[in-house]
């Protein structure tokens, strides 16, 4: 046998490098060919195409900020800056915008007295008009020598929540007020059917691989991130911990910026020593709340004393949501499914375009919750307790044995039961009873239907509006209660929180709320 010699073994080295060479240059020419994944239909309605991506850095003038939409308290803007704290409207005709103290405050704590109500109006450290000139004197960079600007993009959709602590940590206020009024407002802006309709500026790709359900019908646009200005991570949290659980389950991708985060954005815009340079953040969609500013409005200051009610009444006036609460209904139905795994059946909702409002289906089935809160404070007394469950069960067994009628009766004690468990029985409940307090925002997982209802119990001569409008937003009934007389709009009793109004012995009178609960699921009121 003949062995290599060793020009023979260097002209075989060679040969192999340049096949090995010709391979991967055909290789990387001609893709090879991959499995086909089928990721499912498409979308029955097509949310657009990628828009054009403009390099902003490069622009001579930033662009103008324009107003999508607006109620007290809530401004939806295209191209909002901030530098150093302070919220920039970048435009050269401020007429056209609201006035400033209908977008923000200074976020101070509220406090019903002249002074607080003084020091609560904004500044020009909240926000103030710059033209383009001003901003690219402040911001631009050199662009003849390849200087960029001095400013940076936060892409997506951001949520401003301009609003100190006082009322983030509490289950109501943040979920079915703030997050609820949010909802409402980019639902409504977005809505093709609304006369307020904007185009979406942001193209969601329902290629990609999910375990999140896609909506079948419209759905407005999702939050990118929430910003939290002046809550710590730790303030936005209720004890309970329904806050966090909502927001997770209802925005699983949402990114979440606190304070400390806020604080980061300012330091790194403050101008330099000299004020030579100076840089900002630029929001391309932009939702700012403002508690203080919403309650200037007429609806919410006047009327409601509920945030939410501002881009509620908007929205609705616009054509931009329904008066049953369909626009809620994916919320509700993500977060049944977060906690059950099964998936709410579709809303039936009548509308005959006669003019008259839209109607809702019948139950399938009739659920009657009552939330016991004898655990906790403010509670009833606890004979009149006892007497209200053996009212409530007596009428479910006269209407079964008596009439063939199968109510369900559910009394819950929530704090003995998981998060999963109580939105379970809050999504099946056709009638949710309590008296006022925190559980009774679960009414917002309700299933409406035409004999949804939320029956409040109050101390003698007390009323607060928080359930009481929540309830009507959704669509449902709402009845308060004093011991054996109930009311219902639109002859709710007066604002009041007398001696009592948070004790432990409210008083109720068992049949009474019985027969209201009967003469409401039979037709009779």
């Amino acid at each position: 046998m003949n062995r290599l010699s060793r020009r023979d073994g260097l002209l075989i080295l060679i040969g192999a490098s340049c096949l090995y060479t010709f391979s991967a240059i055909v290789d990387y020419a001609v893709p090879r060919s991959f499995p086909a994944v089928h990721l499912g239909d498409p979308p029955l309605h097509p949310v657009g195409t990628t828009p054009h991506v403009l390099d902003l850095g490069l622009q001579r003038y930033p662009p103008e900020t324009s107003l999508i939409a607006h109620a007290p308290g809530w401004t939806l803007f295209r191209h909002l800056y901030m530098s150093n704290g302070t919220f920039f409207i970048l435009s050269s005709d401020s007429q056209s915008f609201p006035e400033i103290r209908m977008m923000i405050s200074t976020s101070l704590p509220a406090e019903n007295t002249p002074e607080n109500i003084a020091q609560r109006e904004p500044t020009s450290q909240e926000m103030q008009f710059i033209t383009q000139d001003e901003a690219q004197r402040r911001w631009g960079g050199n662009i003849t020598h390849g200087e960029r600007n001095r400013i940076l993009t936060v892409q997506g959709n951001t949520f401003l929540v301009n609003e100190p602590k006082q009322f983030l940590d509490h289950y109501y206020h943040f979920v079915a007020e703030l997050l609820f009024g949010a909802r409402a407002f980019l639902y409504g802006a977005f809505n093709p059917s609304s006369t307020a309709f904007v185009p979406s500026p942001f193209h969601v790709d329902q290629s990609l691989p999910s375990f999140n359900m896609r909506p079948s019908e419209y759905e407005p646009p999702s939050f990118t991130r929430l910003m939290l200005l002046h809550a710590s991570s730790d303030e936005w949290r209720d004890k309970p911990g329904f806050n966090a659980y909502f927001l997770r389950a209802v925005f699983p991708s949402l990114a979440l910026e606190a304070s400390e985060d806020w604080a980061d954005r300012v330091a790194s815009t403050v101008p330099t020593p000299d004020g030579t340079s100076t840089k900002a953040w630029h929001f391309p969609i932009a939702l700012l709340a403002d508690r203080s500013a919403a309650h200037r409005g007429e609806a919410c200051g006047s009327r409601t004393q509920r945030i939410a009610a501002e881009p509620w009444e908007l929205m609705l006036r616009l054509g931009g949501i329904d008066s049953v609460g369909h626009w809620w209904s994916h919320v509700r139905e993500s977060i049944t499914r977060f906690a059950t795994g099964k998936v709410s059946p579709k809303e039936r909702i009548t509308d005959d375009s006669s003019g008259k409002p839209p109607q809702l289906p019948l139950p399938e089935t009739v659920v009657i919750t009552y939330i016991n809160r004898q655990g906790v404070r403010r509670h009833l007394d606890e004979a009149n307790h006892e007497a209200l469950v053996v009212a409530l069960q007596d009428m479910v067994n006269r209407k079964r044995d008596e009439e063939g009628k199968f109510w369900e009766l559910s009394i819950v004690q929530a704090e003995t039961i998981t998060k999963d468990e109580q939105i379970n029985i809050a999504s099946r409940s056709t009638i949710m009873l309590g008296v006022h307090g925190n559980g009774l925002t679960h009414l917002v997982f309700m299933q409406p239907s035409r004999l949804s209802a939320v029956i409040e119990i109050f101390y003698p001569g007390g009323f607060s509006r928080d359930y009481e409008w929540t309830t009507r937003a959704l669509g449902m009934r709402h009845f308060s209660v004093w011991n054996d007389t109930y009311f219902t709009h639109p002859n709710e009793p007066p604002l009041g929180y007398p001696e009592g109004f948070q004790g432990t012995s409210i008083p109720v009178h068992g049949p009474a709320v019985a027969k209201l609960i009967e003469d409401w699921l039979d037709g009779r009121l």
